[in-house]
C-alpha cells in the first residue's frame, strides 16, 4: 500500500513537471517574432488646409508571440539617418492601425525640428510592448514630408508704457523691458494685450517711441493723439484697443482677465490663488509650465468658480463647470487652447528659479520658466517675479542633480556654479540656452 502511495506521489509530480514545461513553452517568446511596417503614402506635402484631414495611414501586422499576448503600440518618428534616441512618439494602444491628421503629423514634425517648408526625408517604425523588459520594434518606413510653420505673427506695431508697466516710461529700444505688445485678433482694427500692471499710468504708443503716442483727455475711453495719461489699478488685465483703418487707436476697455488651475494636483491647491498661465500670440493659445502631483484639477478664470472648466469625458475636450480632471505627477507644458475649448498635458523636463531672494527660498518649489514656442529656440521666461535681497540660482525638474549658477557674475551660467546675487525688486529674466554657454538676464521693472 505505502509502495503505491509513492507511485502515486510520483506520478503526480511527473504531471506536475509536464503540466508546468508545456506552459513555459506556451509562454515562451518567439525568437523570430517581429511586426512588418507599411505606409499608404512616399511623399507628403502638408499645409493648412489639410489639418483636420486624414493624410497618413500606418499598418502594422500581428506579430506572432508564439502564445496570447496583449501588446500595445507606438508610433516612433525621427529623421532619417537619426538612431530614434530622442523620437517624436504616437501612442495607438493595441490597435493594429493609425490614420494621422495633417496637424498631428506636422505638430510632431516641429517638436522634432524639422524646417518648415523644407522636404524632409523622416523615418517611421513601430515599437511594441509586451511588458517592462520585452520591448521591440519593426522595419523602418521613410516618407518624404514638407511640414507648414504652425506659428502666427499676430504682431503689430502698437504698445503700452508708463510707470503702471513692466518698462516704465522710459522704454525703448535700448531697454531691456520694452513696451507691453497688443496682437491683432479674428475682429478686423481690433488689437489686444494681456498684462500685468502695477498702480500708475499708462499711454499708448507705436514702434517703442514717442512719435505716435495716444491717451485719454476725458477719461471716457476714447483715445486722442497726445492725450492724458490713463491711470490703472494694479492687476491683470486684458486690454483691447479699436483702432481705424490706418490702425490709429480710437477707443479702449480694460478688463480684469487671467486663467489659471486649481486642485489638489496644482502647486496652491483647492484654495489657490490659482497657478496663472500665459498668453502665447504664436499659437494663441494659453501656456503654463508647472510641476503637479497626483491629484485632481481645473481651469478658472480670475481666480473665481463663477467661472470655470473641466472635463467631462476626460476626452481632452473642456466644458463649462466640468468634471475634475486626473493628474500625474510630474513636470508638464500645460496649454490651454479657448478656441477650441481644448488642452493638453505635456511631460517635459522644465528648469526653474530657487535661492533665499525666490518666493519659496532654497527648498522649492521652483519659479518655473517658460520656453520660447516662437523663433527664439533655447530661450526660457520668467516674467513679473518678485526677489528679495539674496541669493537664486537655476535648477531642472525641482531637484539639484542639474543645477547652473554664475562664477563670474558676470552673466554666464556654469554647471554647479556660484550662487548669483539679487537686489530686491520685481524682475523680468531670461534664461538663454541657445549659444555654447548659457546666460541669464535679470531686467528689474
Amino acid at each position: 500500500m505505502k509502495k503505491l502511495i509513492n507511485n502515486s506521489i510520483t506520478l503526480l509530480a511527473l504531471l506536475f513537471v509536464l503540466v508546468s514545461c508545456d506552459d513555459n513553452e506556451l509562454t515562451t517568446l518567439n525568437s523570430d517574432v517581429n511586426t512588418e511596417l507599411s505606409v499608404s503614402e512616399q511623399t507628403l506635402v502638408l499645409t493648412e488646409e489639410l489639418a483636420e484631414t486624414e493624410v497618413l495611414t500606418l499598418n502594422w501586422t500581428d506579430p506572432d508571440y508564439g502564445f496570447n499576448a496583449a501588446a500595445n503600440y507606438k508610433i516612433l518618428i525621427d529623421f532619417t539617418g537619426g538612431d530614434f534616441s530622442a523620437p517624436q512618439s504616437i501612442s495607438a494602444g493595441s490597435d493594429l492601425v493609425k490614420i494621422l491628421l495633417g496637424q498631428e503629423i506636422n505638430s510632431k514634425l516641429l517638436s522634432l525640428g524639422i524646417v518648415p517648408n523644407t522636404a524632409t526625408d523622416i523615418d517611421f517604425k513601430i515599437q511594441t510592448t509586451l511588458s517592462e523588459g520585452t520591448v521591440f520594434t519593426s522595419n523602418v518606413k521613410t516618407v518624404n514630408i514638407t511640414a507648414y510653420s504652425s506659428l502666427l505673427d499676430l504682431s503689430t506695431n502698437l504698445g503700452l508704457v508708463g510707470d503702471a508697466t513692466p518698462g516704465g516710461w522710459d522704454a525703448g529700444t535700448d531697454r531691456p523691458i520694452l513696451d507691453v505688445p497688443f496682437y491683432t485678433t479674428s475682429t478686423p482694427n481690433q488689437y489686444v494685450a494681456y498684462a500685468t500692471l502695477r498702480d500708475g499710468e499708462m499711454k499708448f504708443r507705436k514702434d517703442n517711441l514717442w512719435t505716435e503716442n495716444y491717451g485719454d483727455d476725458g477719461a471716457d475711453g476714447s483715445v486722442e493723439p497726445n492725450g492724458a495719461n490713463i491711470p490703472v489699478t494694479a492687476g491683470t488685465y486684458k486690454i483691447t484697443v479699436m483702432t481705424d483703418d490706418a490702425a490709429v487707436p480710437l477707443s479702449y476697455t480694460l478688463e480684469p482677465f487671467s486663467w489659471g488651475i486649481v486642485g489638489d494636483g496644482t502647486p496652491n491647491g483647492w484654495d489657490g490663488p490659482d497657478t496663472q498661465l500665459t498668453y502665447n500670440s504664436f499659437q494663441d493659445n494659453f501656456k503654463l509650465a508647472v510641476t503637479l502631483t497626483d491629484g485632481e484639477m481645473k481651469f478658472r478664470f480670475n481666480n473665481d468658480w463663477g467661472v470655470n472648466l473641466g472635463d467631462d469625458g476626460l476626452d481632452g475636450l473642456l466644458e463649462v463647470g466640468g468634471g475634475n480632471i486626473p493628474v500625474t505627477a510630474g513636470h508638464y507644458i500645460l496649454t490651454l487652447d479657448l478656441n477650441a475649448q481644448t488642452y493638453e498635458l505635456e511631460p517635459m523636463d522644465v528648469w526653474g528659479l530657487v535661492g533665499d531672494a525666490a518666493p519659496n527660498g532654497w527648498d522649492g518649489p521652483n519659479v518655473k520658466f517658460l520656453p520660447d514656442f516662437g523663433i527664439n529656440e533655447g530661450f526660457y521666461y520668467i516674467n513679473g517675479v518678485t526677489l528679495t535681497d539674496g541669493e537664486i540660482k537655476i535648477r531642472q525638474n525641482d531637484a539639484w542633480g542639474l543645477n547652473y549658477g554664475d562664477d563670474g557674475n558676470d552673466g554666464t551660467m556654469e554647471v554647479g556654479g556660484a550662487n548669483i546675487p539679487v537686489t530686491a525688486g520685481i524682475y523680468n529674466i531670461v534664461f538663454d540656452f541657445s549659444g555654447a554657454d548659457p546666460m541669464i538676464s535679470l531686467n528689474q521693472w
